[in-house]
């Protein structure tokens, strides 16, 4: 009998920490303490740990062990560092090498038959365990493949406690571990050629694509058609983008829909709760909001969603970011998405037959209020008519944001920001002045009380991104005009 010494880790939102795990199995009754998890999660780890290594056919010894987690500040046990503990306990009661344990992280819940069952945020764990230098991960088979999106770690997979016991003993698995191989992502299979007419409304999707700016579509047209071809107009994520929305998936347990390169669509209904759009911190899960990060969010009949959570989204779309509080700690998770607000003229949503009185239709998307100043274009939508003339397909308009996000990069070059719309007011006016007649033009807007002081700085982007559409140096009148229409909701902001 001695002591044993290994690594796991536990997630705070979207910060992995590594978790020091010791054993000591010492003279007394066979017994397994556990010591610096939460209260209501000892019995169950307990009871867990016991059964797998039982049933993975290694003898209970004759000893009190005592398994110690810290930091024990940690205030929710997910499980994950039930493989830790087992092979700490099996290593300080001599069933395999102490030594073997040095500078390896093990991941992994245990199942009652000695299976080693997925866990959420894998990824942003192993980034923890190569941060602290720790390069050896052990992890659940099912994350063979994932896992080759974190190229500085060696990771191990195993199926079993078994599996993990003979590569500690021997250096070998009862299973071949496979080379990890990146997730190939098809694109979605929806084409903008599929949404003929509608000629404002598309424009504005191309428009919010090139810039990132927020959408309305209002009418009862194809608003969800729209929405879920608007992540195919924009540009693949790079390699940093990419990762942010792996980690986020990760942690929220969705490993079977990591979106790749392709940017996310994150449509939730209306009877969300709050936690399933902003996240918890109980259950350290983002939200909606958060795996829709670098790509599209979609309220499909927007004005149904509670009140809470149409204000509670402004926060986010100002700052890239979700900040929650509770149990006496707080996490971020990211959220700079683009919002894609549906919503029909009234209740009933249907244009025939609509009885609706003014005050009614007045209500109903007054509960958007808190939104719309954040929503630089919008745009309304018509059935489609048959037969319709079709419209430019995703390669075509994609082809065009592609370009304009290219003249926005290079101009953004050593900037912390990325697209249009997230420059701020200040740098519009010093480093990114437009014309003095697209400016002019946007203030006697303000002065006629179209426009408000703090729409002016919104519609400055939007004129910024319609320049680059046109591939011009600064926007002229011509994009302020433009933005001007796009604000209205008038016509397809090409300008006058």
């Amino acid at each position: 009998m001695g002591r044993a010494f290994t690594r796991s880790a536990a997630l705070i939102g979207v910060t992995g920490h590594i978790l020091d795990i010791e054993a000591d199995a010492g003279a007394g009754p066979p017994e397994l303490h556990l010591i610096g998890l939460p209260e209501r999660s000892v019995w169950p780890a307990r009871d867990r740990i016991r059964a797998a290594i039982l049933n993975s056919g290694i003898a209970w010894p004759d000893a009190r062990v005592t398994l110690s987690v810290c930091p024990d500040a940690m205030p929710v046990y997910d499980s994950a560092a039930d493989l830790a503990l087992a092979v700490a306990f099996l290593a300080a009661t001599g069933h395999v090498p102490p030594e073997r344990l040095a500078g390896t992280v093990f991941l992994g819940e245990l199942g009652l038959n000695g299976g080693i069952r997925p866990v959420r945020g894998v990824l942003l764990a192993i980034r923890a365990a190569a941060a602290a230098r720790l390069n050896t991960v052990v992890v659940p088979a099912f994350f063979t493949e994932i896992t080759a999106q974190v190229p500085d770690a060696a990771v191990i997979p195993a199926a079993r406690l078994s599996d993990v016991i003979a590569w500690l003993r021997d250096g070998t698995t009862h299973g071949d571990a496979v080379e990890a191989e990146p997730v190939v992502v098809t694109p979605p299979a929806v084409d903008l050629a599929d949404v003929p007419g509608n000629r404002t409304a598309r424009r504005a999707l191309e428009v919010c694509a090139a810039g990132g700016h927020h959408l309305l579509l209002r009418g009862e047209g194809p608003g969800t058609m729209l929405a879920e071809r608007l992540p195919g107009l924009l540009p693949l994520l790079d390699g940093t983008a990419a990762q942010e929305v792996a980690d986020i998936y990760s942690l929220a347990g969705r490993h079977d829909r990591m979106p790749g390169s392709m940017p996310p669509l994150c449509a939730p209904h209306h009877t969300s709760t709050p936690a399933a759009i902003f996240g918890s911190v109980a259950a350290n899960r983002p939200g909606a909001v958060s795996l829709a990060h670098r790509g599209v969010l979609h309220l499909a009949d927007a004005p149904e969603f509670p009140g809470v959570i149409l204000d509670g989204l402004c926060r986010p779309m100002d700052s890239g970011e979700i900040l929650l509080a509770g149990m006496g700690r707080s996490v971020r998770y990211p959220a700079r998405f683009l919002l894609v607000v549906d919503a029909s003229d009234c209740p009933c949503a249907d244009r025939r037959s609509c009885s609706c009185s003014p005050g009614v239709r007045r209500r109903y998307l007054g509960r958007l209020t808190a939104l719309m100043p954040r929503i630089e274009v919008r745009a309304r939508t018509e059935p489609i008519a048959r037969p319709a003339q079709p419209g430019e397909s995703t390669l075509v308009v994609a082809a065009r944001v592609r370009e304009a996000r290219e003249r926005a990069a290079a101009r953004l070059a050593g900037t912390p920001w990325r697209t249009n719309a997230e420059i701020p007011a200040l740098e519009l006016r010093t480093r990114f002045p437009s014309e003095p007649e697209a400016v002019e033009l946007l203030r006697s807007a303000v002065h006629t009380g179209v426009l408000t002081d703090a729409a002016l700085p919104r519609l400055l982007r939007v004129a910024w991104t319609i320049a680059d559409l046109r591939g011009v140096d600064r926007p002229a009148e011509h994009d302020a005009a433009g933005a001007l229409d796009l604000w209205k909701g008038a016509i397809n902001g090409e300008g006058r």
